[in-house]
């Protein structure tokens, strides 16, 4: 089930949030967005991942 905003939206989380999720560096995900495996969505010079993102990335990599 993926996390949402009372306004429906999906929740967004940061690179060094991914990466405290996931117990990896932050270099690391910023070497899997780099790569293709890790989908973002970027607000100008802002970097942003769904739960949705997070959890595909999870089921394809465990």
């Amino acid at each position: 089930m993926v996390n949402r905003h009372p306004s429906g939206r999906p929740v967004l989380h940061t690179v060094k949030q991914v990466a405290e999720e996931l117990l990896h560096s932050e270099r690391t995900v910023r070497r899997w967005i780099a790569n293709g495996d890790l989908r973002v969505l970027r607000f100008g010079r802002q970097i942003r991942i769904s739960d949705d993102e997070i959890a595909a990335f999870r089921a394809k990599n465990e």
